[in-house]
């Protein structure tokens, strides 16, 4: 499978920088504000914006989201024996809620990420936060705050690596999905009984 790098460090820290700005001009008087990180790819990149949040004033909390039992794909895809259970740190009733993830693709994460936060109650606003938006939007969802956008086919996998302890080893690859093999067709063989016996 072919690696093709996208985003380095540097570009990765610019586009946090840029949503964590959107969002500090957008919620500096916003009361109840809940950071909720998506498990398992939003967790980091829900930390760093709390982090740049706070410094910039912003007074607000941070939880995580588990979609596990929401996914439509539950049936193919069984639940990981380890997984980051559901963390609202205050309640959900009346709050302003902005969702945390790495990628939107077709918009069932964040679907499922809906149905298990409106489990906990009936906030006053839900916004969208990504890091990198690559298309092919199955479902009408869109991100409020978006730091790279992605052109990926299908068959490519959009794969962000956001290092806890090392944020200078973060990256964003494409994974070209592998070139199908060629099947040489197998001639057959003839039988010459079967032709003598059709003569």
């Amino acid at each position: 499978m072919a690696t093709l790098l996208k985003h380095d460090a540097q570009s990765i820290d610019q586009a946090i920088g840029r949503i964590a700005t959107a969002i500090a001009q957008r919620h500096q008087q916003t009361k109840n504000l809940l950071l909720l990180g998506i498990a398992n790819g939003g967790l980091n990149l829900a930390q760093r914006l709390a982090a740049r949040l706070k410094k910039a004033g912003l007074r607000l909390e941070l939880g995580t989201i588990d979609i596990s039992f929401h996914r439509d794909d539950i049936g193919r895809h069984p639940i990981p024996k380890e997984f980051s259970p559901t963390v609202i740190p205050h309640d959900v009733n009346g709050a302003t809620v902005i969702l945390v993830d790495d990628v939107l693709y077709s918009g069932r994460t964040i679907k499922a990420a809906l149905a298990e936060l409106f489990d906990h109650g009936r906030p006053a606003l839900v916004e969208l936060a990504v890091l990198v938006d690559r298309g092919g939007r199955r479902l009408p969802i869109a991100a409020s705050y978006c730091g790279l956008t992605i052109t990926a086919t299908d068959t490519e996998k959009v794969k962000v690596h956001l290092a806890a302890l090392q944020p200078s080893h973060d990256s964003i690859t494409i994974l070209a999905a592998p070139a199908p093999l060629k099947v040489k067709p197998v001639k057959k063989k003839s039988n010459p009984s079967a032709r003598a016996l059709a003569s």
